[in-house]
């Protein structure tokens, strides 16, 4: 079979930015006048996903804390990830440049939790236990579209403080709810933690369609929910996405917790796969392929069962634990299965290719993308392009996106 030959197109998007992280997070945390008494110890929580410039600004947000005369700290808030260990969620930090000698603040990693009171909820609450015997409690999190489900609010400060700072127990807890838990428990859940807890302020992260930092707010706990809502609005409304709602084949370079919590962003991808959860109505995707994982993602290939194919070189770098644990963690079992491997990309993308139906695969309708955070630049096929031109600049000529071993040339 003769693949058909791709060409790089870029799209456009609103770039608004903020250049200057640092000046802003102290701004924003300054406006909101309050005080930390001298030699306060204060954590820090910060998550697992990948968030542009998110080592500047928990830089910045150490740095103010010390300004006050706080003695500031790290604590992972990652629910189950990085294996559900003190140790992996302490490497996932590291990954991302927060690290002790960076950061220049310790970083504090258990996976102890305290139990909160939870009267008239319908589940449990607890948080993390150093987090808790500090003196006060700064949540850092991106506002953004969940992979999972869709309300008023849905990834955010809220969720930082349940399923975040309440470690595997809470995500435990939630998740054992389905997505019923995300978007019905998580608000009043959180409202407990902030009632018993000891949260200070949250710092509200947007990002535009490249990735790039936004809008970054400082907000007290009493106005998290008032934020998420309208902060949510503006990430959605900032999201990139593919530039056709239908496609025979879209191949995925590679997925990783760095880029969605589900591995790629089901909002691109057009594909949950939850029970009881109804699926997008667009994009169609009629199949799959994605060839690798992230390194930052350390073996974690959550995601991967909402491909269709994929590859023995992505195969071979899967940390099952890690997976599973994530995939039993949320009891989306789905995304944690594995699906029909190749021996290298070019393989993978002509069985995929071969069981669109009765297509002309000489037409076929195809995008190669990076991940699904980088959808600026892309590959598409000839009958795409057809459709797009009005809408993007074109990039070179038609290639062959496979080389003479099979695999892809680089993005």
């Amino acid at each position: 079979m003769r693949i058909p030959r791709l060409i790089k197109v870029r799209q456009f998007f609103n770039r608004e930015c903020i250049e200057d992280i640092e000046g802003r997070v102290r701004d924003e945390i300054l406006k909101l006048g309050i005080s930390i008494k001298p030699n306060s110890e204060i954590a820090i929580a910060v998550g697992s996903r990948g968030i542009r410039n998110i080592d500047r600004i928990v830089k910045a947000v150490v740095d103010t804390v010390k300004v006050f005369g706080g003695k500031p700290f790290i604590v992972p808030a990652m629910g189950s990830h990085g294996g559900a260990t003190a140790e992996g969620q302490k490497k996932l930090l590291e990954g991302y440049g927060i690290r002790e000698d960076t950061i220049d603040a310790p970083i504090r990693s258990s996976m102890e939790v305290v139990e909160l009171p939870s009267d008239g909820l319908e589940n449990r609450v607890f948080m993390d236990k150093i987090a808790y015997s500090a003196d006060g409690t700064i949540i850092i999190n991106r506002i953004k579209p969940h992979t999972d489900f869709h309300g008023d609010v849905e990834s955010g400060l809220l969720k930082m403080c349940v399923i975040g700072l309440g470690k595997h127990r809470q995500a435990i807890e939630i998740h054992r709810f389905g997505t019923y838990g995300l978007r019905n428990l998580i608000p009043p859940t959180a409202k407990r933690i902030v009632e018993y807890g000891n949260i200070i302020f949250g710092i509200g992260i947007v990002e535009n369609a490249y990735d790039e930092t936004m809008i970054l707010e400082a907000v007290k706990p009493e106005d998290f929910e008032e934020t998420d809502k309208r902060l949510l609005k503006i990430a959605r409304e900032n999201m990139p996405s593919l530039p056709v709602e239908k496609l025979d084949l879209l191949i995925v370079d590679e997925i990783g917790k760095d880029i969605s919590g589900a591995g790629m962003d089901t909002n691109i991808i057009g594909r949950i796969y939850i029970d009881g959860e109804p699926e997008p109505e667009k994009p169609k995707i009629t199949r799959i392929v994605v060839t690798d994982l992230t390194e930052k993602t350390h073996g974690n290939a959550i995601g991967l069962g909402l491909a269709d194919f994929t590859t023995k070189k992505l195969f071979n770098k899967i940390d099952f634990d890690a997976t599973y644990q994530n995939a039993i963690t949320s009891t989306f079992v789905l995304r944690g299965k594995i699906p029909i491997i190749a021996e290298d990309s070019r393989t993978a993308i002509e069985w995929a290719l071969r069981t669109c139906g009765p297509i002309d695969i000489e037409k076929a309708k195809i995008i190669r993308i990076k991940n699904t955070l980088s959808l600026s630049e892309l590959y598409v096929s000839e009958s795409v392009l057809r459709e797009i031109k009005d809408r993007v600049e074109v990039i070179g000529d038609f290639i062959d996106i496979c080389d003479d071993k099979g695999e892809l040339i680089p993005f």
